[in-house]
């Protein structure tokens, strides 16, 4: 017998909790496709200084390789988002879940490559202006 999505869905969002987690704060980073500047987010945040429990994931469902879904944003203690576009889907999302969780916007332009050397300067500077205003 085949179970239903909500089912898996379920399973998957009480495994989110689960003590194996650890106690670092877990960061959703998001971008269009989840391939180039959340990667790099999640890459900047998961190093010292912050030593965050990251994980990247596009909004945009034809072509990210990991979605944006109900486990991810429900896994999530804060989101950071690569721009304003993606901040505004999140507090969507975040809504029709009934979450309210920090959404962060580091106003990236979509210009770099994976780990470019601009972006992860920027990620830290913007992040740490987020943590420090």
């Amino acid at each position: 017998m085949r179970r239903t999505r909500d089912w898996e869905t379920e399973t998957r969002i009480g495994n989110c909790s689960n003590r194996h987690q650890g106690g670092y704060k877990k960061v959703l980073t998001v971008c269009s496709a989840g391939m180039l500047r959340s990667p790099t987010i999640a890459w900047v945040l998961g190093q010292e200084p912050y030593g965050y429990n990251c994980r990247a994931a596009g909004f945009v469902t034809d072509y990210a390789l990991v979605k944006v879904d109900d486990v991810l944003l429900t896994w999530a203690d804060e989101v950071v988002c690569a721009d304003f576009e993606h901040k505004l889907y999140v507090q969507d999302q975040f809504k029709r879940l009934g979450l309210d969780k920090p959404v962060v916007d580091l106003d990236l332009p979509d210009i770099y490559e994976y780990r470019d050397p601009e972006l992860v300067k920027l990620i830290k500077e913007r992040y740490d202006a987020y943590l420090n205003p």
